[in-house]
């Protein structure tokens, strides 16, 4: 899962991702250091950033 990288280039710090998306700051952090989340969540993660699961999910 590319998070951080497509985070970063959205321009979305941790806690605007976190209030975007209605997941908790520590969710998103554990997601992006393991790179492995529920779908549910990846799928909030996506709409959020404006971009497709599979842009997301891709290594």
């Amino acid at each position: 899962m590319r998070l951080k990288e497509l985070r970063t280039k959205k321009g979305f710090t941790m806690s605007q991702l976190s209030e975007k998306t209605g997941l908790s700051k520590r969710t998103l952090e554990d997601i992006q250091r393991r790179s492995d989340c529920l779908v549910s969540n990846a799928i909030k993660i996506a709409d959020a950033l404006g971009i497709t699961l599979d842009e997301l999910c891709r290594e």
